[in-house]
């Protein structure tokens, strides 16, 4: 077990990347079980978690779904999404929402173009911030934890 790992629960919901200590303490846990398929970076196709070396020495299959394999920062990335999409809609032409996601120069662009032209561009980079919002809040929660706070996409 080397690399990233990803979780691929139900067929449906894919959670990660992991490194192999937090794959390994999710499995201890019981919120990555036998019955996950696994994806390590660098090989062809998903594995059964069951058929991954030393992962489940004595872990039974569960009767009941296991909650989400989460971990670290990304357990609050709801919220940071919440607060962004609607910073962003409100106060958008300002670029306090890309503050919010750490994403200086765009806000501190976004903010200079507005004060510098008298907020005479505040219709234009306010309806950017509207869009940003609605994207951000229309998005499933993974999907922006994914784009905004791991990939850290700075428009749109």
């Amino acid at each position: 077990m080397a690399g990233k790992w990803y979780v691929l629960r139900n067929g449906v919901t894919q959670y990660g990347p992991y490194e192999e200590e937090q794959l390994a303490e999710l499995a201890r846990d019981g919120r990555v079980v036998v019955t996950d398929m696994l994806w390590q970076e660098g090989t062809p196709d998903w594995v059964a978690a069951s058929s991954v070396t030393d992962l489940f020495p004595f872990q039974p299959i569960p009767s009941t779904p296991p909650p989400p394999p989460r971990v670290g920062p990304q357990d609050d990335y709801g919220s940071t999404k919440i607060v962004a999409g609607v910073t962003a809609i409100a106060l958008g032409g300002f670029g306090v929402h890309k503050f919010i996601l750490g994403a200086t120069k765009p806000g501190l662009i976004t903010l200079a173009i507005t004060v510098f032209t008298c907020c005479a561009m505040l219709p234009a980079t306010g309806a950017i911030g509207i869009a940003e919002g609605i994207i951000y809040l229309t998005m499933s929660d993974e999907e922006f934890y994914r784009t905004y706070i791991i990939g850290k996409k700075e428009w749109f």
